[in-house]
């Protein structure tokens, strides 16, 4: 069975104090937002002036918590969780101020981002900017360190990997809002979400992507969610596995995730190139439905090798979890079998019925 939710808890307090201190933040913060949509009634753009402190605090806590598990699997080394904890500090410290000056900014009743109306506002700003690449730094050196360990179980270690690189892409697209092509002296904006078209109000409800232009927030948004969606996914297939076992054989948990990683970061290039020409993303042209069709035939066909593709041949050399680097210590709560999340008796059974030459985990 997979782990209680009991378990985690105990999980949890052990992982990294002020990224988890962040996390809990972000929750009270949205719970806080929530409340302020229905009882203050101002608008920022046409948007109630709380939603986006609302996004920021549901998008911020699901990072910080993934970043405080990426700590958690780092070993004891000197290289490991000392220096995962002051990198974690950084980026915990970072994006606390980056929120508090989008909740600053709300309470004002004003817009936080390109906000050039006034040289104050301009500061804001600035310092945001600031932060962005100070958040963006310390997410790459939470990638460095946990990249240069190696988790024991291979469709892990993809997980975390591809998942780390589709989110640190995802996150740099938010760079070009800022550059001196989005400046529009005429309306005070110091940059723009959109390409091809004015930053304006309504779009899609809720997340406000633009209806006119190419919005760069969509592929910002689903590449840092990326570092979720691929633990998630081999979660969920090891959670299969428990009625059906042919998910628990290691080549197919691994080629699951490796047809994951390619629709992630198919969909992010996809979503970026659509973006930057300027497209909105409910209006794909031609070229972007061939291009998503593409995408969709290879990520099909990836998933059905995964599941009934043949085993790897016996005596076949299986891939190692990383090329050099120290052993990712066992995080509290974790499978000694290298799992993410079903019990090693699960696996262990499905291995006896596949047989040896089955236990090889796909190129």
């Amino acid at each position: 069975m997979l782990p209680s939710i009991s378990s985690f808890a105990v999980a949890w307090r052990q992982w990294h104090r002020p990224l988890m201190l962040f996390t809990v933040a972000m929750a009270a913060l949205a719970v806080f937002s929530a409340a302020g949509l229905v009882v203050d009634g101002r608008t920022v753009n046409g948007d109630p002036v709380w939603l986006k402190p609302l996004k920021f605090a549901l998008s911020f806590g699901v990072y910080g918590l993934s970043a405080a598990w990426l700590l958690s699997l780092l070993p004891a080394s000197r290289t490991g969780r000392p220096a995962g904890a002051r990198t974690g500090t950084a980026l915990a410290l970072c994006s606390f101020l980056e929120v508090a000056l989008v909740v600053f900014q709300a309470a004002r009743g004003t817009r936080s981002h390109f906000n050039g109306d006034t040289a104050f506002d301009a500061a804001v700003f600035n310092a945001m900017a600031a932060l962005a690449g100070g958040i963006w730094l310390a997410s790459a050196a939470v990638a460095v360190l946990v990249l240069r360990h190696r988790v024991p179980d291979p469709a892990l270690t993809l997980a975390i990997r591809a998942g780390l690189l589709i989110a640190l892409a995802g996150m740099a697209i938010a760079f070009p809002m800022g550059g001196g092509a989005q400046h529009d002296p005429a309306t005070a904006s110091l940059g723009a979400h959109t390409v091809g078209a004015p930053d304006s109000p309504g779009g899609l409800p809720v997340t406000g992507w633009s209806l006119e232009g190419g919005d760069l927030r969509v592929p910002h948004f689903l590449g840092m969610h990326a570092l979720q969606l691929l633990p998630l996914v081999l979660w969920a297939v090891d959670a299969g596995a428990a009625r059906r076992p042919r998910l628990a054989r290691p080549e197919v948990r691994y080629r699951l995730v490796r047809a994951t990683a390619l629709a992630a970061g198919g969909v992010l290039a996809l979503v970026s190139w659509q973006a930057l020409r300027g497209q909105p993303f409910t209006a794909p042209d031609l070229a972007t439905w061939t291009a998503l069709a593409v995408l969709g035939l290879s990520v099909a066909v990836a998933t059905l090798h995964a599941v009934a593709g043949p085993p790897r041949r016996p005596g076949a050399s299986a891939p190692r979890a990383a090329d050099s680097g120290e052993d990712l210590g066992e995080g509290p709560g974790e499978d000694p079998a290298g799992g993410s999340g079903v019990p090693g008796e699960v696996r262990a059974g499905a291995r006896a019925e596949a047989g040896p030459d089955r236990t090889e985990v796909d190129a």
